[in-house]
């Protein structure tokens, strides 16, 4: 995975109110390779969160997977 790939969450990350299944955008990518900058966004474009991830959290977005949306719940 790289900079700019779709991913899938594969854990929920409740400190920011995401939850498996959600997509976001890799931004960045640390030398090493052990984490990825994920940003996540609503339909309209506005970022949501900004998130650090190990590359074990998240998958690659499929062709044949549909979008979905929930509301993100914040406290």
């Amino acid at each position: 995975m790289k900079e700019l790939d779709q991913v899938v969450l594969l854990v929920d990350l409740p400190d920011f109110h995401l939850k498996v299944v959600d997509v976001g955008t890799i931004v960045d990518v640390t030398p090493n390779g052990r984490q990825f900058t994920l940003e996540f966004f609503n339909y309209s474009g506005d970022t949501l969160a900004v998130v650090p991830v190990a590359p074990s959290q998240v998958r690659p977005l499929r062709d044949q997977e549909v979008m979905s949306a929930h509301v993100l719940e914040r406290d």
